[in-house]
């Protein structure tokens, strides 16, 4: 099994989170290392699957676990759209979970970049409804995942939702939940399309103690059909550099904390 990594490698890893694609000469000035020293360190990170060596540099590795949504345009579009803001989000997400924390992830495409930004941690554990991201941690020493169960409620989704779902989170307690939410509005609070997956996503809050809101500039002011919680049980929202003062404002105004990345 391979080793954790030292601290270098992990000022690379959380380089790469956000920014994704870097030279060698980019990782050089942002870990302050000599170039020999980051190619052993960039060749022990590809080992563990969590980097790719390009010519010249090095690349994230975002596993392509979905073959048969690869082609698909819904599934594109979603993975898609703001794409660079989530991966920012996600980062800076993952920076708020500390070592021995129980963390919880709903299912979506903002808390799957949050995924991808633990693989290199240790001592974590991670409870998700989501099928991808338990598949994208599943390989990884440091944590230990658990997937909800439950049923897939309609076609191209990782989601799980019903009563499997909703039974396996009586019993667990979680330090923090990140949901990943289609609106958040400041009277109405986060809200997503279904209904099933609404009912898992509000029992995650319950049994938290600390509630994370992710959630690009689209989705803020918006109100999707399926309630979640309201902002007076949110602690936390991570949202992108370009979300306008105005429209966060009233979720400061509220005691929400508001981080941009």
């Amino acid at each position: 099994m391979a080793d954790k990594l030292n601290p270098r490698s992990e000022q690379i890893m959380k380089f790469l989170l956000r920014v994704g694609t870097a030279s060698i000469e980019e990782i050089v000035a942002a870990a302050g290392s000599s170039a020999p020293s980051i190619r052993r360190d960039l060749a022990r990170m590809e080992n563990r699957g969590l980097i790719r060596r390009t010519h010249g540099g090095a690349t994230l590795v975002e596993p392509l676990l979905y073959e048969p949504f690869r082609y698909d345009s819904s599934f594109l579009a979603r993975e898609q759209r703001y794409a660079v803001e989530k991966r920012r989000i996600g980062a800076a997400a993952a920076d708020l979970v500390q070592a021995s924390e129980t963390v919880g992830l709903s299912a979506g495409t903002t808390t799957t970049h949050i995924g991808r930004s633990l693989r290199h941690r240790d001592k974590i554990q991670v409870i998700t409804n989501a099928i991808n991201i338990g598949m994208e941690l599943c390989n990884q020493p440091g944590i230990r995942t658990y997937v909800t169960g439950g049923v897939v409620p309609w076609a191209w989704s990782f989601s799980l939702t019903g009563h499997a779902a909703l039974t396996f989170l009586d019993d667990v307690y979680m330090d923090k939940v990140f949901l990943s939410v289609t609106g958040l509005d400041a009277e109405r609070g986060a809200t997503t399309l279904e209904t099933d997956e609404a009912l898992v996503y509000r029992k995650m809050v319950k049994q938290a103690k600390q509630v994370i809101v992710v959630a690009d500039s689209s989705k803020v002011g918006k109100i999707s059909p399926a309630f979640i919680c309201p902002t007076s049980e949110i602690h936390v929202l991570i949202t992108n550099l370009g979300a306008p003062d105005e429209a966060l404002a009233p979720f400061e105004r509220s005691g929400i904390k508001v981080v941009r990345a």
